[in-house]
């Protein structure tokens, strides 16, 4: 499976979190790796204002998906080799884990289980968030079906209303490294 020119082809997936508003580093860190990249966000992610749609539609070449596409529409981007899904809200995280697909960004997420891709996460949830016992079985869930976790972040920013820098090579490190590491092969 790969894109147009034979690279390999990466979702990311976008979540409504502030720090979404930076998903151009980690588009333009896949692509200088090979990749061609398609964006799919959250409903909230794309309509609330959380990253610059049109932008990230220049950089990538595509349009962002948010919405499910009717039968006979084609389809706009090709099978992924891969997945990321960073930022990684609590709300995704726990919908995914339960296998609640209402969103297309989480159906894709719950799909790519069946379909052997495989996924790197960037986990942005607030440490009251993070505490909580769900969002923890949800880790876990998702860490037994074989999803990459990059270290936990919190993602909000101090009392201070500084941010702590968010890795965002990491997600595409976590896939290399699990390529290494005997996962689903990434050819490239």
């Amino acid at each position: 499976m790969s894109g147009p020119g034979g690279k390999p082809f990466l979702y990311v997936v976008v979540c409504a979190a502030g720090i979404a508003v930076e998903v151009p580093k980690l588009i333009t860190a896949a692509r200088e790796r090979d990749w061609e990249v398609g964006v799919i966000a959250t409903p909230v992610a794309l309509h609330g204002g959380f990253f610059d749609a049109a932008a990230v539609e220049a950089q990538t070449g595509r349009p962002i998906r948010s919405a499910w596409r009717s039968p006979s529409d084609p389809r706009p981007f090709p099978p992924p080799d891969a997945v990321v899904v960073a930022p990684a809200t609590f709300n995704t995280v726990n919908k995914w884990a339960g296998g609640m697909a209402d969103t297309l960004a989480v159906g894709t997420l719950c799909e790519a289980y069946g379909l052997g891709v495989p996924v790197a996460v960037l986990p942005c949830v607030a440490g009251a968030l993070a505490a909580h016992p769900a969002y923890r079985a949800s880790l876990e869930r998702l860490r037994g079906m074989g999803v990459r976790f990059g270290d936990p972040y919190a993602g909000e920013a101090g009392e201070d209303g500084v941010r702590e820098e968010f890795h965002w090579e990491r997600a595409l490190d976590l896939l290399e490294a699990g390529d290494r590491e005997g996962g689903t092969p990434l050819t490239r």
